[in-house]
């Protein structure tokens, strides 16, 4: 089959350096590169491990609330000042 593609710079020179590595054609380089492609394509991926991560405890949370947004801001923001200006 007979075909025109453009190809992006990064793979015309990784095409280029195999062919020079290799001493292969283009039709012959461009054709096993497709070929072991589309073999990784259609094959279906490994499974994964599963990640867990542990637990931590920090201790006890300072803040009453942590679902209210506006309110865990307003409580920092009014801490923050303080520590800033020394406040008491």
């Amino acid at each position: 089959m007979r075909v025109t593609l453009d190809l992006d710079d990064d793979v015309a020179a990784l095409i280029q350096k195999v062919r020079e590595a290799t001493r292969a054609s283009l039709k012959v380089v461009v054709n096993s590169a497709l070929r072991e492609g589309l073999v990784r394509m259609v094959k279906a991926p490994a499974p994964r491990k599963k990640f867990r991560t542990g637990g931590h405890s920090c201790g006890r949370c300072y803040l009453p609330n942590l679902d209210n947004t506006a309110e865990v801001l307003a409580i920092t923001e009014v801490a923050e000042n303080r520590r800033r200006y020394n406040v008491e």
